[in-house]
């Protein structure tokens, strides 16, 4: 008799693999003692939105769906970038990139795919990549600095997703595709003629049927030459052509492969123990790459491991594409090609931009089309995994939205048992349960209690509708969605909260709120802190546990587990002695690159964990807070003392900025700069808070953003003094400190409350501004201290207590 767990080893940290664990977590969460290994240096994410990060609608934290703290929290041995190399299935062991040896008693290969690149002479040049991952979108992301012009390879969904990506980071867009028809496998001729034309709207160019022969350049990439001999220039290739099951590992263990890993009705492989789910599995000769199947393959394999006598088998899918290409909803689904034996339903209004097709056999929806407008599509979907007879049906019924009732949402006529989110598997009758027993009262909390619209997104306006519908015309909706899945309150309400009950604690705040997760997790908890810190900000004392990693430790983490350390320059300014301390300690600790900045500073890349409190105290010099949601960085020109065109003395000023406002704690990183001309060389015009000097006075600018949202600042005042531009900047960034959430950059917060009212705050009234000015100066009384003298403090605190425990020993 033993209580030893069986262990579980897990190979890939993605989609497939981790929602397996999770739903063998509902079902026996103390069974297994699990280890996760991910190749990437990421923990989970969302792959199907890496399309909205490169298209700057979100952030890569934005698309984690299992934070570093849930792994914590259900005893996940995590292992990122690590990458499993060995498997010796006789002695089930296994051995790591990194040297890690375990053995298990349960083994799931979750491997996932890897993307096609056509073997092209010339594929092998710097500029060209694909489109699958987190570092592809920083590389696109990257070079869009640098370079001007893109060439796609790839009329699919990826490649046009990755093309709209590529518009919206300012590059000319081409896309060569192979086929007559954009996403051929999708859509039908209608419909991929429509997305063409709106796409070409939107600034993309097709080169259509075309074959790609070679990729010219000399180390970098210049261009594609085509099968006819003509000719295409870039300075970026993306290739996306499609992907192919990741089978090599499995094939040096010797299980079963053809083009995937061989799996029967229960995810099970030939080889004892050893099992296969998601892009890298092949069941009945079929690799799903799409992510409902890989999360139906989860449910199975979690109910054999969690009960061997278990009948749940996975006996196959039915393929359906339903997302958002570029601004255009598109859905298929089944056979939706016309051919011997098959009937049409069709809808064609060009003038608002729809399309839909519904293919019928023998009086059964067989295939669908949906282009523009896919309210219908759940319905349609749940016709078809029934095989409904529909011969009694009319065309109103089988696309409800076209019956004439526009007010209605096809979710009221949904059977209960009707699935609303197709990649996780949620019926309408599992939400309406969640929001009725939950007390539910957002699409964010539904999400987080039933995972509907957690995938792709496309079923969020159907789970809306069934909110309201559930709730009733009188009931209050929230708006606002909540600050994470650890409480339904959203920003506005907890920052309301601490203020009217006096709540001066993290742990206070989240048990008098009724938080679920009494420790909170990485969402919930710099944001609360933050909000400490602003409302009692003489009373409050930081709580380092509740920040993010780098701003524990004072320095960026790198891909590699290194560390970035970026002294502060002030204004973009140095010196002789500044320069060879910088110098000194990248020789003392063997910095492998120094970097200058587009802040105007030095960034310090490559040091270890251990070394950066010595780092620290050798430079003795302030940190830029490059990792920090705080004031960054005061960029600005030469001033009016060198440059023949300068009207004013932008160093000064910019150095007293940064000085005045160093380590302020702020809702989102916060650059500035002071440009002495309308030449505006210090950016000025794309900073949060920007200075311009013209003859006799300074505009200035807040609002602007340089990054993949490129917004120009707008005008907010026009000043004559110096000090009346400190006084404003202090209103500015107070009343953004007191209003904004947490997370939310100035360019976003601007535009949410209005230009115009922020004038009328900190501009238009004097005694507002004066009031938050104040508020600005108590704030800054009480920073924290420089980083470099906490990290010291705390290392010699570590030390007295080792000191003190061996002692004990003794």
């Amino acid at each position: 008799m033993t209580d030893r767990k069986e262990k579980l080893v897990v190979i890939g940290n993605g989609m497939a693999g981790v929602r397996t664990v999770e739903e063998i977590l509902k079902r026996d969460p103390d069974r297994f003692e699990i280890t996760i290994f991910g190749k990437e240096p990421h923990p989970n994410y969302n792959r199907i939105l890496l399309s909205s990060v490169l298209q700057g609608d979100t952030t890569v934290n934005d698309i984690i769906l299992n934070t570093y703290e849930w792994y914590e929290q259900n005893n996940i041995t995590l292992y990122t970038g690590d990458p499993v190399t060995k498997i010796d299935t006789k002695t089930q062991t296994l051995e790591s990139m990194q040297g890690i040896k375990l053995r298990y008693d349960h083994l799931i290969m979750a491997t996932g795919s890897n993307p096609f690149m056509l073997p092209l002479p010339g594929a092998d040049k710097e500029g060209v990549i694909a489109f699958r991952d987190i570092k592809d979108c920083e590389t696109m992301i990257d070079a869009s600095s640098k370079y001007k012009r893109a060439i796609v390879i790839g009329g699919g969904l990826l490649g046009l997703e990755a093309a709209r990506g590529l518009l919206n980071l300012n590059m000319e867009t081409e896309v060569v595709h192979l086929e007559e028809t954009l996403m051929e496998r999708q859509l039908d001729q209608t419909a991929g003629t429509m997305l063409r034309e709106e796409l070409e709207s939107q600034g993309m160019r097709f080169h259509m049927p075309k074959m790609t022969e070679r990729i010219f350049g000399k180390d970098r990439v210049q261009g594609i030459q085509f099968k006819d001999g003509t000719k295409l220039y870039g300075d970026l290739v993306v290739m996306a052509v499609g992907i192919k099951p990741n089978v090599e590992l499995a094939k040096e263990s010797g299980l079963e492969t053809n083009r995937a890993i061989v799996v029967n009705d229960y995810l099970e492989t030939d080889t004892p123990n050893v099992y296969a789910v998601g892009e890298c599995a092949e069941h009945n000769g079929i690799a799903y790459g799409l992510v409902a199947p890989l999360y139906e393959q989860g449910q199975v394999l979690a109910d054999r491991l969690c009960d061997a006598s278990s009948n749940s088998a996975y006996n196959g899918s039915l393929l359906y594409t339903q997302l958002k290409v570029s601004g255009v909803d598109v859905f298929s689904a089944g056979d939706f090609q016309e051919g011997e034996g098959k009937k049409a339903i069709r809808v064609h209004d060009e003038f608002e931009g729809m399309y839909k097709k519904v293919m019928l056999r023998d009086n059964k929806v067989v295939g669908s089309v949906l282009y523009g407008d896919t309210a219908d599509s759940p319905r349609l979907l749940d016709m078809m995994k029934k095989q409904e007879d529909v011969s009694g049906l009319n065309k109103a019924v089988i696309l409800p939205s076209e019956s004439g009732e526009k007010a209605e949402s096809p979710v009221i006529a949904m059977a209960p048992q009707e699935t609303i989110c197709g990649c996780n598997g949620v019926s309408k009758e599992a939400i309406v349960q969640s929001i009725e027993q939950d007390g539910l009262r957002s699409v964010e909390e539904i999400k987080q209690h039933t995972n509907a619209s957690r995938s792709c997104g496309g079923c969020k306006p159907l789970v809306a509708d069934l909110l309201q519908a559930t709730l009733g015309d009188g009931a209050e909706v929230s708006a606002a969605e909540p600050v994470c899945g650890c409480t339904p309150l959203s920003h506005e309400e907890v920052q309301e909260a601490i203020r009217n009950q006096q709540l001066t604690h993290p742990r206070e705040v989240m048990n008098v709120l009724g938080w679920e997760n009494d420790e909170g997790c990485s969402k919930c908890r710099p944001a609360v802190n933050y909000y400490l810190g602003v409302i009692h900000p003489q009373t409050y004392e930081d709580d380092d546990r509740s920040r993010f990693v780098n701003e524990r430790v004072h320095a960026n983490i790198q891909n590699d587990g290194t560390y970035s350390v970026v002294p502060r320059m002030y204004g973009g300014v140095t010196n002789p002695e500044q320069l060879r301390k910088i110098a000194e300690v990248a020789d003392k600790y063997s910095v492998p690159l120094l970097k200058l900045t587009g802040g105007q500073r030095i960034d310090m890349l490559g040091i270890h964990k251990e070394d950066l409190p010595h780092v620290w105290s050798d430079l003795d010099m302030p940190s830029g807070y490059a990792y920090a949601k705080s004031i960054r960085t005061v960029k600005t020109c030469v001033g009016e003392d060198f440059c023949r065109f300068g009207t004013q003395d932008s160093i000064g000023l910019g150095i007293a900025i940064e000085k005045k406002y160093e380590r302020l704690n702020t809702p989102h990183k916060v650059k500035m700069a002071v440009s002495a001309c309308p030449r505006n060389c210090a950016e000025s015009g794309i900073k949060d808070i920007g200075i311009v000097g013209v003859e006799g006075a300074w505009e200035m600018y807040v609002g602007g953003n340089g990054g993949v949202e490129l917004r120009a600042g707008d005008l907010l005042a026009k000043v004559e003094t110096s000090k009346e531009v400190l006084e404003i900047i202090s209103a500015f960034l107070q009343f953004y400190r007191e209003d904004a959430k947490y997370l939310e950059r100035t360019s976003h917060w601007v535009e949410r409350v209005g230009l115009d009212h922020i004038r009328s705050v900190v501009i238009d009234n004097l005694e507002n501004r004066h009031y938050f000015a104040e508020r600005m100066d108590t704030a800054l009384e009480n920073r924290s201290e420089d980083p470099w003298e906490k990290l010291t403090h705390n290392e010699q605190k570590r030390n007295e207590l080792f000191e003190r425990k061996a002692v004990e020993l003794v």
